[in-house]
C-alpha cells in the first residue's frame, strides 16, 4: 500500500472529508486530493504535522510495506466498540422481524431500516479493523 492510499486510510479512519483533513493541516482540499490520487506528496513539515495528529509513523506513511505496530490500547478501543455495536445485533433482528412482519414497509419502517443499515456499517467497520491490526 503506497502513501497515497494510507492518506486515505487515516482520512477514512477518522472520519473526515477531505475539506476537514485540509483544515486541520492548513491546506486546500484539492491538495488533499492530489495527495491521495498521487498526483503529488506532502513536504516533510506536513508528513512531520499528519504523524502527530494522526498518531502514525512517518515510516509507516513513506514505506510501501511497513505496517505500523499495534498499540494494546488502540486493539481494546476497537474491540470495545465492536462488543458494543454487536450487543445491538439482537435488537436489530427483532426489529428487521417486526417491520417484515405485516409484508409491508411504511415511512416510518424506512427510517428504522437506514437506522439499521448505519448499525451494521459501524460493525462491518469494526471488523475491518479488528481485521486490519
Amino acid at each position: 500500500m503506497g502513501f497515497s492510499e494510507k492518506i486515505s486510510l487515516v482520512r477514512d479512519h477518522y472520519r473526515l472529508s477531505q475539506e476537514e483533513m485540509a483544515d486541520k493541516l492548513n491546506v486546500s482540499r484539492q491538495t488533499i486530493s492530489k495527495w491521495e490520487s498521487g498526483i503529488s506528496y506532502p513536504e516533510v513539515d506536513k508528513l512531520i504535522t499528519i504523524s502527530e495528529i494522526f498518531g502514525v509513523s512517518i515510516d509507516y506513511l513513506l514505506k510501501e510495506n511497513y505496517k505500523e505496530p499495534v498499540q494494546k490500547d488502540a486493539l481494546e478501543r476497537v474491540v470495545l466498540q465492536f462488543l458494543g455495536a454487536s450487543q445491538d445485533m439482537n435488537k436489530i433482528s427483532e426489529q428487521l422481524i417486526d417491520i417484515m412482519r405485516d409484508g409491508i414497509i411504511d415511512a416510518n419502517e424506512r427510517i428504522q431500516m437506514e437506522q439499521i443499515v448505519c448499525m451494521l456499517d459501524e460493525v462491518s467497520e469494526n471488523i475491518s479493523q479488528l481485521k486490519s491490526m
